[in-house]
């Protein structure tokens, strides 16, 4: 079974290809296209088709059609919401009238004598028989060790004056995982400011922002003074931690530094040495927990594998692992599983834990640091002393609003979903 998994799984996200760089639409921001002057249409029994060229033909559903009307009695034009009865549509709806000119396609349908015009630009953006939608192209760029000799970077100053600032900060985020800001001032307060900047925080079992020493205030290894190996956060979460910031404010002590690893870097290793322990990473579901505290026991409502993919592109699209938070496995589909499992897991830690996947550096008051929960993998080695953290949280799609909206504008953004 596990081997047929593999079969099925896409690698359009990771390339086998040595190269580091890879492109994909993980954004889901349409392109425009200047095919998009429209030829001939012709209405078909449940369908309206539209000819781009003597030899590239969209067709379109007619209840589809009706479905998606922008006019403002079928789309709020303020709140972006539907306002038709979806139900009401005859699943047999079809045009009493259509009528072709520059502004678009106008269909006055059968039923409620209704009047929807579609723009040329947009049927051909949101055509699906067949697709013609191409997302604009966005890089990850995989790293090992040697990004150490250029790390990513942008300066406080430009983060807090500006949303071009914010818009520089998120892309660097996705491209390379994780981005280092430059002078933060050593405050609580105002590093809680910067990380607002890219959207509100994530209050959990932890709180909101976080101030900490190695004291056990909560229950969580974090919390001590202890080895941390390389890492997700809130794998126990159904939804884990988007964004995680940190900011070192005073450390008189020895150790600490910190690591990080790229999850997607390491997955694509993982694949083309030993694509059996892929395809198990990517299958078997693991149980995590957080029950440190006694006023606390969280449990994902539903548990997930190491490697998530999604199940319409293919694309590796999560890093989920703390083999510290894993709880108990005694669920498997197949007691042939377990070896399996074990063998994955070591190979994948020992990918981790090579000297050309880690990155290490030390953390300074003034220089915070920002990373993706969901791509890369984090720890620290064990300290002596007082090290006071503060940080905090930020939900996936937040964050993913903030650097859509900053980098491509509202406009745009839209019209990947209208």
């Amino acid at each position: 079974m596990l081997l047929s998994v593999l079969r099925c799984l896409s690698w359009q996200t990771l390339s086998l290809k040595r190269g580091l760089s890879l492109t994909t639409g993980v954004l889901g921001i349409p392109t425009e296209n200047s095919s998009s002057h429209y030829r001939h249409v012709s209405i078909l029994p449940l369908s309206v088709q539209v000819s781009w060229t003597d030899k590239l033909k969209s067709t379109y559903h007619n209840i589809w059609l009706r479905d998606h009307c922008q006019c403002e009695q079928c789309l709020h034009p303020v709140t972006k919401q539907r306002l038709i009865n979806t139900f009401e549509i005859p699943s047999d709806i079809k045009p009493n009238t259509i009528e072709q000119s520059n502004k678009g396609l106008t269909i006055q349908w059968n039923h409620q004598a209704h009047t929807s015009l579609f723009d040329w630009s947009w049927l051909h953006r949101h055509s699906y028989n067949p697709r013609l939608h191409k997302a604009l192209p966005h890089e990850k760029q995989l790293w090992n060790c040697d990004i150490q000799q250029t790390l990513p970077a942008v300066e406080y100053n430009s983060v807090m004056d500006s949303d071009d600032g914010v818009a520089e900060w998120t892309l660097k985020i996705e491209k390379y995982g994780f981005c280092f800001v430059n002078g933060v001032p050593v405050d609580s307060k105002l590093t809680k400011k910067l990380l607002c900047r890219i959207a509100f925080i994530r209050t959990t079992h932890y709180g909101d922002f976080w101030d900490f020493t190695s004291n056990l205030a909560k229950a969580d290894l974090a919390y001590t003074s202890m080895k941390l190996d390389a890492h997700t956060d809130t794998t126990y979460f159904t939804d884990p931690a988007g964004l995680q910031l940190f900011h070192l404010l005073e450390f008189d002590g020895i150790g600490g530094e910190s690591l990080l690893v790229d999850g997607f870097h390491a997955a694509r290793i993982l694949r083309e040495e030993d694509p059996t322990a892929y395809a198990i990473l990517s299958h078997i579901r693991i149980p995590s927990h957080s029950a440190g505290n006694k006023d606390i026991f969280i449990q994902p409502s539903v548990f997930n594998p190491v490697l998530t993919h999604n199940p319409t592109t293919g694309q590796l699209e999560q890093i989920r692992w703390n083999n510290d938070d894993r709880s108990l496995m005694d669920q498997w589909n197949s007691p042939d599983d377990v070896p399996l499992f074990y063998h994955a897991i070591r190979k994948w830690n020992e990918i981790l834990t090579r000297k050309d996947s880690e990155l290490w550096t030390q953390l300074q008051p003034g220089r915070a640091l920002i990373f993706d929960n969901w791509r890369i993998l984090h720890g620290r080695s064990a300290f002596s002393g007082l090290r006071r953290l503060c940080g905090g949280y930020i939900n996936r799609d937040d964050y993913m609003s903030r650097l859509k909206l900053t980098n491509f504008g509202r406009e745009q953004a839209l019209k990947a979903i209208f």
